[in-house]
Order: C-alpha cells, then sequence, then structure tokens
C-alpha cells in the first residue's frame, strides 16, 4: 500500500537539453527512490517536469535527497524543487 507520508513531488524548470530525465531518474534510481508519475513538456523553450516520487525505501533522508537535487540542478543549470505530497497538497489547494 502506499504511504502518502513518503510520497514528494519533484519539479524541474529550465532550458531543454539533452539529458535531464536521464540524469535525474538515474540519481532517484540510484538512491532507491520510486517515480509512481512523471509529466513533462516544453514551453516556449523551457523544460518542464513534474514527478511524484516513493521516498519510503529511500537510501537517505529527504534532507540530503532535497540538497543533492539542487546541487544537480546546478550541475544541468535548471532548477530543480522537492516537496512533500502534502505540503505541495496543501499550498495548491484552490
Amino acid at each position: 500500500m502506499e504511504n502518502r507520508d513518503s510520497n514528494a513531488v519533484i519539479t524541474v524548470v529550465g532550458t531543454d537539453q539533452v539529458g535531464i530525465i536521464s540524469k535525474v531518474s538515474s540519481y532517484l534510481a540510484g538512491e532507491n527512490i520510486n517515480i509512481v508519475d512523471i509529466s513533462q513538456t516544453i514551453l516556449s523553450g523551457s523544460f518542464v517536469m513534474m514527478m511524484m516520487v516513493d521516498y519510503s525505501a529511500a537510501l537517505k533522508k529527504i534532507g540530503e535527497i532535497k540538497q543533492d537535487l539542487v546541487e544537480l540542478g546546478e550541475s544541468l543549470n535548471v532548477s530543480i524543487n522537492l516537496l512533500n505530497q502534502k505540503v505541495f497538497s496543501a499550498m495548491h489547494r484552490i
């Protein structure tokens, strides 16, 4: 059964380039983080991706994962953000 407490939303935004999805998903796989859902598009040359992930079996704590993703984003010249799914939902409730 899926534990919503261990779900997070990852957003990636920046200029489109080869390898963004590959590098982000490779990092997640290496940390034993499962991609539950993924959506990506190109809007006026900007790459936009949202992922729902399950980090219940992650090898690191969520704060470390978040920092790693920020650093990965910097290396790719994109912005990567991670929010717990409950926090994300509360922020986007209408």
